[in-house]
């Protein structure tokens, strides 16, 4: 039923356009999100009226007056009656204050269970009207120590056109990304680059270009038995979730929504 809404109010389309080497599970369905993966978030968001908040960097949570108080590296703290973190399961065990002695041995064990692969992400962006000559959208790669995806992302989102500005993303590979995690930004980005010449020298130059670091690209183990979120604290409630708790893809992240919202209701 997500997919259909989805689907229905054009955030997302199914995936058309020539993916080579792509490993396609039977019975599956994939999909594209033409506006880009953020535009899922924020299809949510606005249904669920909620005021956002960025920038917030969260560091203590603790217990005052039957409630949550909650500080950030910047501006004064504030109380909450229910706190949900979905932050990388790593993160939650970096927080400080009384959540620290709010979790208790066994759930800290299942915690420091869960692991993520790391990896670099680099995107090239052009002027629009630039060609980009290569027969396919997307294509994995199986021989390269560096770069395991390259996406032409406008022809795989459907939206190749004379006025649209390409764009190309290309994935490090998970061994590349953990061996270079602390590595000067500068050097990864010219190691990537010159490793993408190799494989698709037609490439032209770039308007722009730019390298991010996934710390926490996808979960490799999940929290035993993914019960898609668990509760640290009741009265009042802290709970977590996210892909940590059941799988990185799509499903996985909502298999934990769901769980998440079935029990905050049940506090409520």
């Amino acid at each position: 039923s997500f997919y259909e809404e989805l689907v229905s109010q054009g955030i997302l389309e199914p995936l058309t356009a020539a993916v080579e080497g792509m490993v396609v599970r039977e019975g599956s369905c994939n999909y594209v999100a033409p506006q880009g993966i953020s535009s899922v978030v924020k299809y949510y968001l606005k249904q669920s009226g909620a005021d956002v908040f960025y920038e917030q960097h969260v560091t203590h949570i603790s217990l005052r007056d039957g409630k949550w108080e909650v500080s950030r590296e910047v501006g004064p703290p504030e109380q909450f009656d229910i706190v949900i973190l979905t932050i990388p399961v790593p993160q939650i065990l970096q927080l400080q204050g009384d959540i620290v002695n709010i979790i208790n041995e066994s759930q800290k064990q299942q915690l420091e269970s869960v692991s993520y692969s790391s990896r670099y992400a680099l995107g090239l962006f052009y002027e629009a009207g630039t060609q980009i000559d290569v027969p396919w959208a997307a294509q994995y790669i199986t021989d390269n120590p560096c770069i395991r995806f390259i996406s032409i992302d406008n022809k795989k989102r459907n939206i190749d056109s004379p006025e649209t500005a390409p764009s190309v993303v290309v994935h490090t590979t998970v061994t590349f990304g953990s061996e270079h995690l602390d590595s000067d930004p500068a050097e990864v980005q010219q190691l990537i680059l010159s490793h993408l010449e190799r494989i698709v020298p037609s490439l032209p130059k770039p308007s722009s270009i730019k390298c991010q670091k996934l710390r926490y690209s996808q979960v490799t183990k999940a929290v035993p038995n993914c019960p898609g979120q668990m509760i640290l604290h009741t009265q009042p409630l802290l709970i977590c979730g996210g892909d940590g708790f059941t799988h990185s893809n799509f499903d996985g992240c909502m298999e934990s929504a769901m769980s998440l919202a079935e029990a905050v209701k049940s506090h409520l």
